[in-house]
């Protein structure tokens, strides 16, 4: 058997690369449950979801109670997700457990359009051998496979912009070879991919226009008007046109959007301006990431094309006060390949590194080391266990129309992924140390048929005087069910303790709901 595989990697290669990056993200989709972050579940699937059962969960569209208007959400994403829930709706598929599993996979499959087109970009600037090593890092960088299948519109997005860069790359070779299959109609489809990326996310523009400013800088006019159109057309229709049928004008969620960040840049995690270098740094785990940020720099002149969107796109990141590790990731491959490539070319052309060659196969062997033992902790990581798992218990309780969550502590909500329960209860929520008294009487607690269902109190800490303090107001409360978060939701939180996914601690409220459920 390993004779065979063996056999197969060295006549196939870059299908070798293909299938390990498919194992990998298939054990992913199966056991990789739950979300990463807020938004890649939140403005994603449980909008979407709700709108297919009729509602509209979070007041997105005109006429729901509490909306005032666009608030900067591109529902092109969104609204794929809608779509296909509304097929799984017509299968039968009702479980939201097997509903996440197959988007899962379909996310599994535009993952491996990362490689292939990595693999396909590094073909045309460097080595063969240097392009099989550049798709294997595609393939099994740790944190791959997990944010491969996950809902976040920074990943989605990215093979779009591959596409529409290895179109323009391959026709700008063959423009300055003056070799034939020239076609400015490439340009064209480039420029719609790359608009679809913007209505996947909207920042990938910066990456876009530096791309088109590359292409005017190399004198190729023509070329830079030609994607620049097919980028208008595709933003037209499935923004433009979009809007136009939601809000009766075109770009109302672009425009609310850039006036959004605006004005409230400040209100989210700031950070120093060399935020960025530092977790593309431990991303991709030194010294091989010092390696690949100078490999990056040093051919910035002989691969400008590709060079000038990525540099663009970390420079505005870097000077925008909002840093969140996550919206660095859409050019994180572009950066893997042209990092790889230079990097490659300089140690061949060092005398240094010809003489210590042990000392370059010491530092790949570190990182496959750390890589390989973080993406098995990672890959089948179960993220936000508690809270998603605690939502699929109340699938027990079809009937519930509300429950309160206790995060006395918290200085913010931690949604309850209500999805997972499979219907759509209204939830109040105790943080910040607000005052449980205030909550009853506001809710008229007095009328027992103003009380919750059921009430989740998140953390352990001061858990019992938290629930004798409920007591008072709901004293009909019944111990139902301890939810425990996953391995890596623990180990997260002991390394860093914003990262909150502690245990949730579920009680019935047996005058709203006489008896448990199995």
């Amino acid at each position: 058997m390993v004779q065979r595989i063996r056999k197969f990697q060295a006549k196939h290669p870059f299908l070798f690369i293909m299938a390990i990056g498919l194992i990998v993200r298939i054990i992913a989709a199966i056991f990789s449950r739950g979300f990463g972050m807020h938004d890649d579940h939140f403005l994603v699937i449980e909008q979407a979801q709700s709108w297919v059962d009729g509602g509209d969960y979070l007041n997105w569209l005109p006429g729901s109670p509490g909306n005032n208007g666009p608030e900067g959400h591109s529902f092109f994403y969104v609204g794929i997700h809608y779509l296909l829930l509304h097929f799984f709706q017509f299968l039968g598929i009702d479980d939201p457990q097997i509903k996440m599993f197959f988007i899962r996979l379909i996310h599994t499959a535009i993952s491996l359009m990362v490689i292939s087109f990595g693999y396909r970009i590094a073909s045309l600037i460097t080595a063969r051998e240097t392009a099989y090593k550049v798709a294997m890092l595609l393939a099994l960088s740790w944190y791959m496979p997990f944010l491969s299948v996950r809902n976040m519109v920074e990943m989605v997005s990215i093979p779009f912009l591959m596409y529409g860069t290895l179109i323009v790359l391959r026709q700008e070779l063959i423009r300055k070879a003056d070799e034939p299959g020239y076609h400015q109609t490439s340009f064209l489809v480039a420029g719609f991919f790359l608009g679809l990326a913007f209505s996947v996310r909207y920042q990938t523009l910066i990456y876009t226009g530096g791309l088109g400013l590359a292409l005017l800088f190399s004198g190729n006019r023509k070329g830079m008007i030609s994607t620049a159109l097919g980028f208008l057309t595709s933003v037209f229709i499935f923004q433009g046109i979009i809007d136009f049928l939601v809000w009766n004008r075109p770009f109302a969620e672009f425009i609310e959007y850039v006036n959004y960040n605006l004005n409230h840049a400040y209100e989210y995690h700031t950070a120093p301006w060399y935020n960025y270098l530092l977790v593309l740094g431990g991303l991709l785990i030194p010294p091989v990431s010092i390696m690949l940020l100078f490999g990056f720099a040093r051919n910035w002149k002989k691969n400008f094309l590709l060079f000038l969107p990525v540099i663009l796109f970390i420079l505005f990141h870097s000077s925008f006060p909002n840093k969140q590790e996550r919206f660095i990731l859409p050019i994180v491959p572009m950066l893997i390949v042209l990092g790889l490539a230079g990097w490659k070319e300089f140690e061949q052309q060092s005398s240094f590194w010809k003489q210590h060659p042990k000392v370059i196969t010491v530092f790949w062997l570190i990182f496959w080391v750390l890589n390989t033992g973080l993406l098995v902790l990672v890959t089948p990581t179960y993220s936000k266990k508690a809270r998603v798992e605690s939502m699929v218990y109340l699938q027990h309780y079809p009937e519930t129309k509300y429950f309160v969550v206790d995060d006395y502590d918290s200085h913010v909500l931690r949604f309850p992924p209500v999805f997972y329960s499979n219907q759509w209860p209204t939830y109040d929520a105790v943080i910040n140390h607000a005052s449980y008294r205030e909550l009853a009487s506001q809710k008229a607690w007095n009328d027992v048929q103003n009380q919750p269902d059921f009430v989740l109190f998140h953390q352990e800490k001061n858990l019992k005087t938290r629930i004798d303090s409920m007591l008072v107001y709901l004293p009909g409360l019944e111990y139902e069910a301890t939810f425990k978060p996953g391995f890596m939701d623990r180990l997260i939180h002991r390394i860093n303790p914003i990262n909150a996914n502690e245990t949730i601690t579920l009680y019935r409220n047996s005058a709203v709901v006489p008896k448990k459920k199995q």
